[in-house]
């Protein structure tokens, strides 16, 4: 059919569609089930023979109202918020890995580029970490005490500063996608090349399995959530520079929504990293056997609910992608 019949043929149900969506009255469930239907074989329809079409953006716009409107007034059960963690943030991790697995890629290649360049310059490490801070962790060295830095604030305020500024730094990743991922982008590649650096100081100092063994204890849990963080802001960023058949800013809503709720379900992880931050990566005297099992821990912990959980979610057919796109 070509594209003019085929419009002149349904515009007058598509419009039906469009006034109800927008009347105030009550709304006959059944003829809305009935529309939506038809509207979305119109829109398989449209995507299959005229697939870079204004009237397939249209129906694609139309269709994301009618879910939206839906699911506004539709009643959430008791376990909606224990559902977002243990199915809806999954879900996201699953369906959106390759922006998740770029975000760790440029996390990654930062580290070791700076790390790479506190070797070959050893002022690199003051401009990258402060001279403040260098110059305190030498003293702390010098004292038998290298990690000391993290026994030099009250618990307590330790713990709701350090989290505090996790969780912004979470947010500015995310935020930064708005510039076409090119400010996520940056903000991985900073934080890479800050810990790349830090490392390579304590390398240096022959210190190294100290460091880990130390800072690894909340570093695990907090550096593996900010790598998602950057993940969910290439996801906006990328709804942005990728729209397909949405309009540019109907899809660069969507992308900031997933974002957000990314970010959103991170919290909890970022008070567990606090926690192990201010109140136990302190206890130096500590045996390594430990400090390695609580670091293997939260690696798996991660790893299983990234990556392994969710893979078998999808398998199992809990859920499928037309929900959360």
């Amino acid at each position: 059919m070509r594209e003019s019949a085929f419009v002149k043929a349904n515009i007058s149900k598509w419009e039906e569609f469009e006034r109800q969506i927008s009347s105030k009255a009550r709304k006959d469930p059944d003829g809305l089930a009935t529309l939506f239907i038809q509207l979305t074989d119109d829109l398989a329809y449209a995507k299959t023979h005229y697939p870079k079409s204004d009237i397939t953006v249209y129906l694609n716009n139309l269709s994301t109202k009618v879910h939206q409107y839906i699911y506004k007034n539709k009643k959430q059960s008791s376990g909606r918020f224990v559902r977002f963690w243990q199915v809806e943030l999954p879900e996201i991790f699953w369906l959106h890995r390759k922006a998740f697995g770029y975000s760790l890629i440029i996390f990654l290649l930062s580290s070791i580029i700076g790390a790479f360049s506190a070797a070959q310059d050893d002022t690199f490490v003051r401009l990258i970490l402060g001279d403040n801070y260098v110059n305190r962790t030498l003293v702390n060295i010098e004292s038998g005490k290298p990690l000391g830095i993290y026994d030099s604030m009250g618990q307590t305020d330790m713990f709701f500063a350090i989290t505090f500024n996790n969780i912004r730094v979470s947010f500015m990743a995310f935020a930064a996608g708005i510039l076409a991922s090119v400010g996520t982008g940056f903000m991985l590649f900073k934080n890479g090349v800050m810990l790349g650096s830090f490392q390579y100081f304590f390398y240096q100092k022959g210190l190294l399995l100290t460091s880990v063994l130390t800072i690894w204890i909340h570093g695990t849990i907090e550096i593996i959530s900010i790598v998602m963080a950057g993940g969910a802001g290439l996801i906006m960023g990328n709804s942005l520079l990728f729209p397909g058949t949405y309009s540019r800013l109907e899809s660069l809503k969507k992308g900031a929504l997933i974002g957000a709720k990314v970010v959103l379900g991170l919290i909890p992880m970022f008070i567990i990293a606090g926690f192990l931050e201010s109140f136990v990566t302190r206890l130096f005297g500590m045996p390594n056997a430990l400090k390695a099992t609580i670091i293997l821990g939260s690696l798996l912990f991660m790893v299983y609910y990234i990556i392994i959980y969710p893979r078998k979610l999808f398998k199992n057919g809990l859920y499928t992608a037309d929900r959360i796109l």
